[in-house]
């Protein structure tokens, strides 16, 4: 079966063309513009302290962590060195609170 295109399609589809490919060229610019902006992990503003943050808590308050995500994130900065934990409990300690943070969210962020 062969397919025809009418005088009148092929006119339209040669005015279209210039317009399609704008639009196709805009996007491939785009997502090449995201890729340059996509960062190294070494970079990237996340990873900026805010100012005024002198203690763990200050960058808890900022990142608006629930109380288990604080609790990981204090247990991962004092990990072994606080004299009434070593590093065995600290570690429990993290897994005990990412297993009450991942219940969570499975079980409420639906």
């Amino acid at each position: 079966m062969e397919n025809k295109v009418t005088e009148k399609e092929w006119e339209m589809l040669q005015k279209a063309t210039p317009a399609l490919e704008s639009s196709i060229d805009n996007e491939m610019q785009e997502a090449h513009d995201s890729i340059d902006n996509v960062s190294d992990g070494s970079t990237a503003s996340y990873y900026e302290l805010p100012n005024n943050a002198s203690e763990l808590q200050h960058l808890i308050s900022h990142k608006n962590m629930n109380a288990q995500m604080g609790e990981i994130f204090r247990s991962c900065y004092r990990y072994g060195i606080a004299s009434h934990s070593d590093q065995l409990r600290d570690a429990k300690k993290i897994k005990f609170y990412i297993d009450a943070e991942i219940e969570r969210l499975e079980t409420w962020s639906k």
